[in-house]
């Protein structure tokens, strides 16, 4: 069982049709909002067994992203070569009749049933805050689906209370009774696994690794501040003289391109190591290794990682920014996300200071308990169902 909580009986919910838009589980790319798709689809059919779950997607599942099948599920392969949320899949929607529409990402038909009842996800709104982050194409697409979904759904999950006051402060019109804040959750099974040193030895022999090592994981894009990253893991080796190394284990999404040439350029290239993107299993043994995780991103809608860390008994460093001081609690080190040095003491802090520490791997294991892929799985289900 994922999480800290436990259902021993399935919930006692009202028969119904629920449509699942679930094509970003297509995807070749992995992000914290499909294996939020995923996770939920792995409580649903059992949590509600008396509803039907039509869950529609585009073409072939990532294979790491395969929701199950269960009896009160009907996947729903639709091919179709553009358009394919507002036209086959709207079709599909209106032939259906489903009772409620959820959209996982901030998007949904322009046309539907009037009766349809839509809730929408709205992770984050980045694009809002860091424009300059986006290629021109794909910030025109947000704003605008951003702005067509949270005005036109019927109510709205946010998964952070940061999340939510975005959403209020961008679109004024909507009023809080229409959002509940829903926590993500985190595979407890996955990072609170017991080391395997044998596993994680032949890992960092693939991947180069020598010596002990800082870790994020994440995609390569602007956004997560990786350049004052490195910076930070520079000022930290010049003053330490540490045979520590850093690991940024992500594949590449957007405007990589500078955080690469970072990276190349840096005195201490031979220390900093891009793996690209890693499998789950593999990414769950190079977390239980690492010396210290740091995830510096300049904004997250939630910032599951940080939760991974911590039940891989690590200890967290991360900005005092957006939702993540809401997700590490008291259990991680924060910094200025523009200040550079402000991390590298934060660094040089967490990885000399014993007790500091285990201090900090002791909240950690405390502050996970508030989140569970079922709680949040639960909780939607209310939210949809209401």
């Amino acid at each position: 069982m994922t999480g800290n909580f436990c259902l021993s009986k399935t919930l006692n919910y009202n028969r119904v049709k629920i449509a699942i838009q679930a094509a970003d589980l297509d995807s070749a790319r992995i992000d914290g909002t499909r294996v939020y798709i995923l996770n939920l689809l792995k409580y649903f059919g059992k949590l509600d067994s008396s509803s039907e779950f039509l869950i529609y997607h585009r073409g072939n599942f990532n294979p790491e992203l395969v929701p199950p099948n269960f009896p009160n599920y009907k996947i729903k392969k639709l091919a179709f070569p553009f358009l394919w949320t507002q036209i086959r899949f709207a079709w599909e929607i209106w032939k259906d009749q489903p009772d409620i529409l959820w959209m996982p990402m901030h998007n949904i038909p322009f046309f539907r049933r009037k009766k349809l009842k839509i809730i929408v996800t709205s992770h984050d709104l980045a694009y809002k805050y860091f424009p300059k982050y986006f290629p021109k194409r794909d910030l025109l697409k947000l704003n605008f689906l951003g702005g067509v979904a949270n005005r036109g759904a019927d109510k709205i999950i946010a998964v952070s209370e940061s999340t939510k006051k975005d959403i209020l402060k961008f679109y004024s019109e909507i009023g809080k009774q229409k959002i509940r804040v829903i926590y993500h959750g985190f595979d407890s099974d996955l990072f609170s696994a017991e080391r395997d040193i044998a596993k994680e030895n032949e890992l960092k022999s693939e991947l180069g690794i020598k010596n002990n090592y800082i870790l994020y994981t994440g995609a390569i894009q602007p956004r997560k501040n990786l350049e004052n990253l490195i910076e930070a893991f520079e000022i930290y080796k010049e003053k330490s003289n540490s045979s520590i190394e850093l690991i940024l284990a992500g594949g590449n999404a957007w405007l990589w391109e500078n955080t690469l040439k970072k990276a190349k350029n840096s005195h201490f290239k031979t220390d900093i190591k891009i793996t690209g993107r890693l499998k789950f299993g593999p990414l769950g043994h190079l977390m239980r290794g690492a010396s210290v995780y740091v995830y510096p991103s300049f904004y997250e809608g939630f910032g599951i990682t940080i939760l991974e860390a911590m039940a891989a008994k690590i200890p967290v460093i991360t900005t005092k920014n957006s939702s993540l001081p809401e997700v590490g609690g008291e259990a991680a080190a924060y910094f200025e996300a523009n200040d550079p040095f402000d991390l590298a003491q934060k660094m040089e802090k967490v990885l000399t200071n014993i007790d500091f520490r285990a201090q900090m791997i002791e909240k950690g294991s405390a502050q996970i308990k508030k989140f569970s892929w079922e709680k949040c799985a639960r909780e939607t289900l209310d939210f949809l169902k209401s």
